[in-house]
């Protein structure tokens, strides 16, 4: 029987293709770019073997060889595999529709939230005191807390300055910020390695972006050697914010 190539077999290319280049940009970003290259070089190899030239013993070889390489390849990339379940899973989440008629009384308890961040980061931003703020939002962020000091308190503007002076001992963390609390401090957060990020940008905002691309967590960044304010949103900066910037940005977000 003859081969006929119909829409059924263009959609299976188009969709091969496209689920390629995602784990591409998988591979860039985390630095396993040659890994992933070599990977595609031995299933093309194994593919010729067993059905183009049908090597029987090469073939079968090859095929245990596939088998248990499955689970090393699960092991070794399986904080890739966790990013590309969780960007699945994000996608699929659906908006409430409260947000679109607005609820007063969140809206003023969102803002009693929101206004002692922005306050503290401007605060911080003219004295130049570096600072890192993440705030959770879908994703749990437990085990970051762990690495960090236990506060558990309210959101206070003096609070969240006294935590970022130069000479506190948490200082050099991540606060983290769960429910419209102050969860923890001196958290160690996972460093981003996209080539991407400018050169200007320093170790803060390379965690912050690595906790965006992770989690769905916003986290704001002020720069200690220029003062400026930032935000890290699905693993894109937003840069040089203002103060109504910034509150516009936490309110859309966090709404």
């Amino acid at each position: 029987m003859p081969f006929v190539f119909g829409i059924k077999d263009v959609i299976d290319i188009v969709l091969v293709a496209l689920m390629l280049y995602y784990i591409y940009r998988l591979m860039k970003e985390s630095r396993s770019l040659n890994v992933f290259i070599g990977i595609m070089v031995f299933v093309l190899l194994w593919l010729f073997v067993s059905q183009v030239f049908e090597m029987r013993l090469l073939g079968s070889i090859l095929d245990k060889l596939v088998s248990v390489g499955v689970i090393g390849l699960i092991v070794l990339f399986q904080e890739e595999i966790r990013k590309f379940l969780y960007s699945l899973g994000a996608h699929q989440r659906f908006k409430r529709l409260m947000a679109f008629m607005g609820d007063k009384r969140r809206e003023e308890a969102d803002k009693e939230a929101i206004m002692p961040i922005v306050m503290a980061c401007m605060s911080m931003a003219k004295s130049k005191v570096g600072a890192l703020i993440v705030i959770e939002r879908g994703a749990p962020l437990d085990d970051i807390v762990e690495t960090g000091d236990l506060i558990d308190a309210r959101i206070d503007q003096r609070l969240i300055e006294n935590i970022f002076f130069k000479n506190s001992p948490l200082h050099d963390g991540a606060m983290i910020i769960s429910k419209k609390r102050i969860k923890a401090a001196g958290c160690i957060l996972p460093v981003s390695h996209n080539f991407d990020i400018p050169k200007e940008l320093g170790l803060r905002h390379r965690a912050a972006m690595g906790i965006s691309q992770d989690s769905d967590a916003v986290a704001v960044v002020v720069s200690e050697e220029t003062g400026r304010i930032s935000v890290a949103i699905k693993g894109e900066f937003r840069l040089r914010l203002s103060a109504e910037e910034l509150e516009s940005i936490l309110t859309k977000e966090l709404a």
